[in-house]
């Protein structure tokens, strides 16, 4: 159940142990089709771990970046990465799943931002990009108050529910998001945040504190 009384998340890296609860969110067809457009089928948590190997992501695979976004007592409610790291043309594609029960909680809009402020802040990219169905309406909504732009349509490129949807490509810049990160945090109240481990010290915590705070 979730914990209704706790308002700090965390980003840690995708940890074996997450596998199950990933496997069990997956078990719903429709979740899984909205948030990956290769996947349609369940699959056991061996399977995923295959997938998400996490030290495949570290060591064999420095283009993918995973992270777990927990409760600040360890409960898993949801994954967020960038995966496609270029560093040539210094871009990524950023992608964000929550547990059906935690949604609606601002969990998602700041796990981005601190992916986003991740992405830009310390691996130094440029650009990154999303992609989502046309029919995601929370995905268009987050992405767009974020200060993603519509890019284009891949016409009909996702086939799900015995049909064809649009696939929607956004991106975001660095300058982009340094224009935008101000009044995002603005809009984004306290009473929820998620942070990296050790933001107390270094300020790596959505929404940042006062202008400075993070980058002091």
């Amino acid at each position: 159940m979730p914990e209704s009384q706790s308002a700090a998340y965390r980003l840690r890296p995708l940890e074996p142990d997450d596998f199950a609860d990933l496997a069990s969110w997956f078990q719903n067809v429709a979740d899984l089709a909205r948030f990956d457009r290769s996947a349609r089928a369940p699959a056991p948590a061996a399977r995923v771990q295959e997938t998400w190997e996490p030290g495949g992501v570290a060591a064999k695979n420095p283009e993918r970046c995973w992270f777990s976004v927990t409760t600040d007592t360890g409960v898993l409610c949801g994954v967020t990465g960038l995966e496609g790291i270029s560093a040539v043309n210094r871009d990524a594609v950023i992608s964000l799943f929550v547990e059906e029960s935690r949604r609606r909680q601002g969990i998602g809009i700041r796990s981005m931002a601190l992916v986003l402020d991740f992405a830009f802040r310390q691996i130094g990219l440029n650009r990154v990009t999303s992609y989502y169905r046309a029919d995601n309406a929370h995905s268009q909504q987050m992405t767009s108050r974020a200060g993603f732009a519509e890019e284009g349509r891949m016409r009909e490129a996702w086939f799900a529910e015995g049909r064809y949807f649009d696939m929607v490509g956004v991106g975001i810049l660095r300058r982009d998001w340094d224009a935008r990160r101000g009044a995002l945090a603005q809009e984004l109240g306290p009473e929820c945040r998620v942070e990296f481990r050790g933001a107390a010290v270094s300020g790596w915590v959505w929404p940042p504190g006062p202008p400075g705070a993070q980058d002091s």
